[in-house]
């Protein structure tokens, strides 16, 4: 079955072609990272606009890829939530249209769900059950995974998401938007000693994130340390590696007990967040201390991607799972309520 995916639940525009024989026949992203910068963060309608005016010049394209015509296409996926809500409604209204022109089965595929599975596209994917940390923008949870919609949510933040923090961090230390890449780099330069960070809510039980109380730490940190309002580099420096390292430290902390209440020894570490290295190579040590296996997706499919969407659709789809004639879209979603393919 070959599925297009259309990816608009935020500021990516992603489309995909991926075959459940070939796999992944072609893709490709747009970002709206250079409009959204001067602003600091995303604006809503124009993210929508930019979608509008990006996503059906991306299906051409990547069709051409694919060297496929549309009425070659079995099936047709579409992020349908969480997300904003206008992003989500322009890939839902071309989805949906297009499925409708072409007589195929068409799905809204929730956006969590598709960072989950990208893994799976990669050559040695994740075998089922797993435990998955799902890190993003706007998303901190831990999951078991049974199956294919067979998920239970076991930990979550409470307030900030892991990316939203980056985000908030780089911007107190005059980093550009997305704070996550940015602060990643400057840390690299960090003296490792220097400064010792909170790692919030790991000192009691239980499987919950929460990063407010760590991102008015690094303020006070940063407020401390500027002179006449001037944060020299170094100091930067210092702060964004002691933050990551408390960030990365946390997840760590939490996805050890997670393997060990679940009884699993498969980690999925998924979602926008998954590209920082430092947390991989955090993850990875912890992995192998517990006999157990990290997997991740590549660092093209941790962002939000048409490939993943592509591939969760794909596979409901193939269990006989479709969407009807309205064009819906949940910007908010709770991932437990998904059915199972079976």
């Amino acid at each position: 079955m070959k599925v297009l995916g259309i990816e608009t639940s935020c500021d990516e525009t992603g489309i995909a072609v991926y075959d459940s024989e070939q796999g992944l026949l072609a893709d490709a992203l747009y970002s709206q990272i250079k409009l959204h910068q001067k602003y600091g963060g995303v604006v809503p309608e124009l993210a929508s606009r930019d979608h509008i005016r990006k996503t059906l010049p991306l299906i051409r394209e990547v069709m051409e890829k694919a060297d496929m015509a549309l009425t070659d296409l079995d099936g047709l996926a579409y992020t349908s939530g969480p997300g904003l809500a206008g992003a989500l409604m322009v890939g839902a209204a071309i989805g949906r249209s297009l499925g409708m022109t072409l007589g195929i089965p068409t799905i809204g595929v929730h956006h969590m769900e598709g960072h989950l599975l990208a893994p799976l596209l990669e050559e040695n994917g994740p075998q089922f059950p797993f435990v998955a940390l799902l890190v993003s923008g706007g998303h901190t949870q831990l999951v078991e995974v049974a199956a294919i919609g067979k998920y239970k949510l076991i930990g979550e933040s409470l307030d900030d998401a892991a990316g939203e923090a980056f985000d908030k961090v780089a911007k107190m230390l005059g980093l550009p938007y997305p704070g996550g890449p940015h602060v990643a780099r400057v840390a690299e330069s960090g003296n490792r000693d220097r400064f010792r960070f909170p790692r919030p809510m790991t000192n009691r039980p239980g499987l919950d994130f929460s990063f407010s109380g760590l991102k008015t730490f690094t303020l006070n940190t940063v407020q401390e340390h500027t002179v006449d309002g001037i944060l020299d580099e170094q100091t930067r420096d210092d702060i964004a590696w002691a933050f990551q390292e408390a960030v990365a430290d946390t997840m760590v902390i939490k996805c050890r007990r997670a393997l060990r209440h679940s009884g699993m020894k498969r980690l999925v570490l998924a979602g926008g967040v998954s590209a920082n290295k430092r947390l991989r190579e955090k993850l990875a040590v912890m992995a192998e201390e517990e006999n157990g296996e990290l997997h991740y997706p590549g660092f093209a499919y941790c962002t939000d991607n048409g490939a993943m969407i592509a591939y969760a659709g794909c596979m409901r789809l193939l269990a006989g799972q479709c969407s009807d004639l309205s064009i819906q879209v949940k910007p908010r979603w709770n991932l437990e309520t998904l059915p199972a393919l079976d």
